[in-house]
């Protein structure tokens, strides 16, 4: 991907319906195979050359500190003498991401985070998504969307995931046929997976503001806001259910956000 440029990503949020899992962590450190939703996220925007990330902190934001910490302290294998506490590090392989762990308050609303990150992106278009969800989505394409379409604002527009399996039955009601349909067929939502050039942060007073309901809103109004269509797979995790969804689809091998080798 041609040119350097900066990722945010919103992890401050509480995560309340996946409460058994966010009492102790942040929901963007629920894990899908033994690693934080966060780290899928990353390593899909890592495989497109994009490495130097924002990431908005407010619930449990230590957790996510702790995390990137002991990430890089105790990548490989090493040798410890435990008389002298020396410590040799081994085949010594860590990603080489740049992450800035930025405190942006325990109550504040989703453009309120981006707010307070505009000290750092304002110098260019820079993309943005959500702490919890994953997709196959190609961050090329999108780019070359945002930049063709010269506006202030592109969304990935993704189809919403099916909450129940889908049922064919006949007049007896005898069923011919049950689908766990992966999407369904109709409307579309914002999956996030955003591009903003800096006077997005115009639109947003402070940490009150809401990224949807102010300043997408006013975009859309003002025709500054375009959609890139994403028709492949895009998945959040707000329950347990989806958690457990993407869970089987990673030990499956079949997890279609994996683009990384």
């Amino acid at each position: 991907m041609a040119g350097p440029m900066k990722v945010a990503i919103l992890s401050g949020g509480l995560g309340t319906r996946l409460a058994e899992e966010t009492e102790i962590k942040p929901k963007p450190m629920v894990e899908i195979g033994g690693q934080p939703i966060l780290w899928h996220i990353i390593k899909h925007y890592a495989h497109y050359g994009l490495k130097d990330f924002y990431v908005a902190l407010g619930y449990r934001g230590e957790v996510i500190k702790r995390f990137f910490m002991d990430y890089h302290s105790l990548n490989g294998s090493m040798s410890i003498d435990l008389a002298s506490g020396r410590i040799d590090r081994h085949e010594r392989e860590c990603e080489d991401w740049v992450l800035h762990l930025q405190n942006t308050g325990q109550e504040t609303n989703t453009g309120g985070r981006i707010k307070r990150l505009e000290p750092f992106l304002n110098d260019g278009p820079f993309m943005l998504t959500y702490g919890d969800g994953v997709g196959d989505v190609d961050l090329r394409r999108l780019l070359e969307f945002h930049r063709s379409h010269k506006r202030i604002a592109t969304i990935t527009a993704v189809r919403p995931p099916a909450r129940f399996g889908g049922l064919i039955f006949n007049e007896q009601g005898v069923v011919e046929d049950f689908t766990e349909k992966p999407q369904i067929g109709e409307g579309w939502i914002n999956g996030g997976y955003m591009v903003f050039e800096p006077a997005v942060f115009d639109y947003l007073a402070g940490d009150e503001s809401s990224l949807e309901a102010d300043a997408l809103e006013q975009l859309a109004a003002e025709r500054q806001l375009v959609a890139y269509q994403h028709e492949g797979f895009w998945q959040c995790m707000d329950t347990l259910r989806d958690k457990r969804l993407l869970e089987n689809l990673w030990h499956e091998g079949r997890a279609p956000w994996k683009v990384w080798d």
